[in-house]
C-alpha cells in the first residue's frame, strides 16, 4: 500500500521548485494534492503536469498574506476534496541586503510571507484537522534560521520564528492527534538559489559535506516521512537535510 493513499495534502507555494516536487512524490504516494499559489497560472500548468501520470492534483489561488484569500482557499480546498489532512507550508520569499541597507518594506515582506504567511494557513487548516482528530504538518524553515546568515537578516528572522512557531504548535495540537514539525533545507538548487553569485555558491558548495547541493526532491523524501505512519510519533522536530552542512 501507498504511504499517502487516500490523504489529502494542501500546498503552499505548491507551484515550482520545493513545493512542486513535494506535490508529486505526494501523489506517487498516494495522495491527492492542492497546489496553492499567488500565481495561479503557474499553479495550473504544474497540476497539469503532476496529474498526467494519473495522480489527482488541483491549482488554487492563495495570497498567503491575505486573511480572505487563505480563507476561501482552504474552504475551495476542502469543498473539493472533502477533506485536508496534510499542510505543507512552504511559499516563500527572499529580499537580501545587509542589515544596515535594509529597507522596512523589504523587511516586512519576508516575515509577511515566510512566517505570518505559515500562521494565517496553519490557522486556517488546522480548524479542519482539530474536528478530524488527525493531521500532519510541515513547516520548510531553513538552517539560516539557525545559524543565521549575512545579508539575510529577514529572511533568517522569519525562518527562525517559523522553528518556534512549530514547536508551539506541537504543544498546542498534540492531543487532538496532529503532528507538527519542520524541515530546514540547506543549499537547495531552486530559482531562489539559482540567483546567487557564483563566488557565494562555490562557498556553500565547500562547507557541504557531502560536496553537492541538494535537490527539491531531497526535501521531498523529508517531507513524505514526515507525514507518513512511520513519523507518527514524531512532533516538534527540526529535521535538517542540508548534506551535512550543519552539525
Amino acid at each position: 500500500m501507498k504511504k499517502l493513499e487516500g490523504k489529502t495534502a494542501l500546498i503552499t507555494g505548491g507551484a515550482q521548485g520545493i513545493g512542486k516536487a513535494i506535490g508529486r512524490r505526494y501523489i506517487t504516494e498516494g495522495a491527492e494534492v492542492a497546489l496553492c499559489d499567488i500565481n495561479l497560472d503557474t499553479a495550473q500548468a504544474a497540476a497539469c503536469e503532476l496529474s498526467s501520470d494519473g495522480g489527482t492534483a488541483r491549482a488554487f489561488l492563495m495570497n498567503v498574506t491575505d486573511e480572505s484569500s487563505v480563507e476561501n482557499a482552504v474552504k475551495d480546498c476542502a469543498a473539493e476534496f472533502g477533506k485536508i489532512d496534510i499542510l505543507v507550508n512552504n511559499a516563500g520569499i527572499t529580499r537580501d541586503m545587509l542589515m544596515i541597507r535594509m529597507k522596512l518594506e523589504d523587511w516586512n515582506a519576508v516575515l509577511g510571507v515566510n512566517l505570518t504567511g505559515a500562521f494565517n494557513v496553519s490557522r486556517s487548516v488546522v480548524k479542519l484537522m482539530i474536528k478530524a482528530r488527525w493531521g500532519r504538518i510541515v513547516n520548510i524553515a531553513s538552517i539560516v534560521g539557525m545559524i543565521g546568515n549575512a545579508g539575510q537578516v529577514n529572511y533568517s528572522a522569519s525562518k527562525a520564528g517559523l522553528i518556534g512557531m512549530t514547536k508551539t504548535m506541537a504543544k498546542e495540537f498534540a492531543s487532538r492527534g496532529i503532528t507538527v514539525n519542520a524541515i530546514a533545507p540547506g543549499f537547495i538548487q531552486t530559482d531562489m538559489t539559482g540567483h546567487l553569485p557564483e563566488e557565494a555558491k562555490a562557498a556553500f558548495l565547500s562547507a557541504i559535506p557531502l560536496k553537492r547541493t541538494g535537490l527539491p526532491e531531497d526535501i521531498a523524501s523529508a517531507a513524505t516521512f514526515l507525514v507518513s505512519e512511520d513519523a507518527a510519533y514524531i512532533t516538534g522536530q527540526v529535521l535538517r537535510v542540508d548534506g551535512g552542512l550543519v552539525m
